[in-house]
């Protein structure tokens, strides 16, 4: 079918700017969910959180959906040559000149022609594989950052801030919490560090997760700068509490870590944020950073630059990855990248009772969670694409036989059509096996208690706890990565396990497939007597059914936990009125 030079400008002007409409629709609604952050932590709305998060993550596949559907009533794609979808690529720059969201546009583009051509084609000439220009940094800085005068006393910048970010929610203790966070401050600084201090920059937007808000910001010096991070929660009884300062890289990293849920934290001006974020976490790389912000869509779009970028600079091959293999996923890493990929097998184990569906329906269940730092973040991908040369003749030979299916080789690639992405940890069989010095030892079988008492709590059951479906950080955080058994906590019937003199014996009993028997985990999370002993030493309760039952009776009536991401230590000390009503820590 021909067009003419005029129509087709036309055509791709109109279509252009109909692409670029709906991302701004998208990003409009993406920003009255998270302003309306502000107002439920005042309020305390915590079932709103979890429904305004969720209802986040979908805004954008429903924005998508209705611009793809819209084009196809405006045009026939199939019907346009290659050099149709270039140019229109050029026509669509150009309206992104001065558009303070240009990057999340040029990946809402990339979606909009992923779906057109069902992901089979990542060409940077029909699509923004690669990013039109570069971020110059600082550029915005103004528009995202309040500064704050230093030259009084460290009560009088307190009381600046407090001026600035303010709560329409009564303080519980306002006169203890500020001489606290004074005290706090004064104890991190000497003071000549106090006196060479030169500025203090908080970012505009307030970072909101759950019961919890928090100021980000960072105090210069002329030697160094420090993060600085006001930590606030809501109490039980809906009054505000100025709960920790932190000043320390690595706890500023944990509250951005990959196992938790996304902020809400509104801005114009993401780039400009994410710049500063880095500036504070240099380790934290830019695509977890969008990520954290809940755009995770770019995110995903920046993790695959930097992908490119690191095959450019690596020799390495990609292979399994070190573990026991799974039953249900094939899983495999480039060594020297910080992340693992995993694939849906045709055939799962005899064991496994669930279908392809089912698992990627359990992904998405994490996906929609609240991740409470347990759980491992995870990315999607369609048609994803390895250099042939790159990829081990083992692994080749275990996809092929594993998941055919999912896998298409050609001379050039090997090209999965679908797969999850997540950040690799040590699976923690292997450190537990490896980990001589018995403290360490202790604290990862602790921390793996809590990991599954914390992921029950907030109303998911982990289903298979074998330790080898948990992994390890290198700050000696565990982490569940194993989702195609997990499920609502109403979803299971906790038993107690009838007596018999054989602890394996319920075979013999009458077993619907929604029971549990908790007396049986200490036979089976970890394997090695010694490592039993410690678990059920520590977390007893985890082999005691009326303990998930109770879990099970407070996720019925929302009464879900929230954990801080920091160490106890470092909490401000309460007063009687809201000493109880404090929230865990993780």
């Amino acid at each position: 079918m021909s067009h003419s030079p005029i129509t087709n400008t036309q055509t791709m002007n109109r279509v252009a700017y109909q692409i670029l409409q709906g991302f701004e629709r998208y990003f409009r609604w993406y920003n009255r969910i998270t302003r309306g952050a502000r107002e439920r932590f005042e309020q305390g709305r915590w079932t709103e959180v979890q429904s305004a998060m969720k209802e986040r993550i979908v805004t954008y596949e429903k924005t998508l959906s209705k611009v793809v559907a819209d084009l196809y009533e405006q045009i026939f794609p199939n019907q346009h040559n290659p050099d149709f979808w270039r140019h229109l690529k050029t026509h669509y720059l150009k309206l992104l000149d001065h558009h303070p969201q240009f990057e999340l546009a040029e990946t809402f583009y990339n979606s909009v022609i992923g779906r057109v051509f069902k992901h089979t084609k990542i060409d940077d000439e029909l699509m923004f594989v690669l990013p039109s220009r570069c971020y110059l940094s600082g550029q915005d800085r103004h528009k995202v950052v309040n500064s704050f005068d230093t030259t009084g006393t460290v009560r009088s910048m307190l009381e600046a801030i407090f001026s600035t970010y303010i709560f329409n929610i009564q303080f519980e203790q306002r006169e203890q919490d500020m001489q606290q966070l004074d005290d706090a401050l004064r104890a991190r600084l000497d003071r000549e560090q106090l006196a060479s201090v030169h500025t203090v920059e908080i970012l505009k937007s307030v970072f909101y997760r759950g019961r919890a808000a928090y100021l980000v910001g960072r105090i210069c010096m002329p030697d160094e700068t420090l993060p600085f991070v006001i930590c606030l929660r809501v109490s039980e009884a809906n009054q505000l509490q100025i709960d920790a300062l932190l000043t320390d890289r690595h706890d500023l990293s944990v509250i951005f870590g990959f196992a938790r849920s996304y902020f809400m934290a509104e801005t114009e001006y993401p780039a400009e944020v994410v710049a500063f974020l880095q500036e504070l976490l240099p380790n934290k790389k830019h695509f977890e950073l969008y990520i954290s912000l809940g755009l995770y869509k770019h995110g995903k779009t920046v993790f695959y630059r930097n992908f490119l970028q690191h095959l450019t600079e690596s020799e390495d091959n990609f292979e399994v990855a070190p573990g026991i293999r799974g039953l249900v996923m094939a899983v495999f890493h480039l060594p020297s990248y910080g992340v693992v990929f995993k694939i849906i097998k045709d055939e799962f184990g005899e064991s496994k009772k669930v279908t392809r569906e089912q698992v990627k329906a359990c992904y998405r269940l994490v996906k929609m969670s609240d991740r409470v730092g347990r759980m491992a973040d995870t990315h999607e991908y369609m048609n994803f694409r390895l250099p042939r040369n790159r990829v081990s003749d083992e692994l080749v030979e275990e996809l092929l036989r594993t998941c055919r299916s999912s896998v298409e080789l050609t001379d050039d690639e090997v090209i999965i059509k679908h797969l999850y992405i997540e950040r690799k940890m040590t699976p923690l069989n292997i450190y537990l096996d490896q980990e001589t010095d018995e403290d360490k030892v202790r604290h990862a079988i602790d921390d793996l208690g809590n990991c599954i008492k914390q992921i029950a709590n907030n109303n998911i059951f982990p289903g298979d706890m074998l330790h080898k479906n948990f992994g390890i950080t290198r700050h000696g955080r565990v982490i569940f990565y194993d989702y195609d058994e997990i499920c609502p906590m109403a979803e299971r019937n906790f038993r107690d396990l009838p007596t018999s003199d054989d602890p394996y014996a319920i075979d013999t009993l009458s077993v619907a497939p929604d029971d549990v028997f908790p007396e049986q985990f200490e036979h089976f999370i970890v394997g090695k007597f010694h490592l039993k002993r410690m678990l059920k030493e520590l977390h007893p309760e985890l082999m005691q059914p009326q303990y998930w039952r109770e879990v099970q009776r407070k996720a019925a009536r929302n009464e879900l936990q929230s954990f801080t991401p920091y160490a106890r230590i470092k909490r401000f000390k309460r007063s009687e009125p809201g000493a109880s009503d404090a929230p865990l820590t993780d």
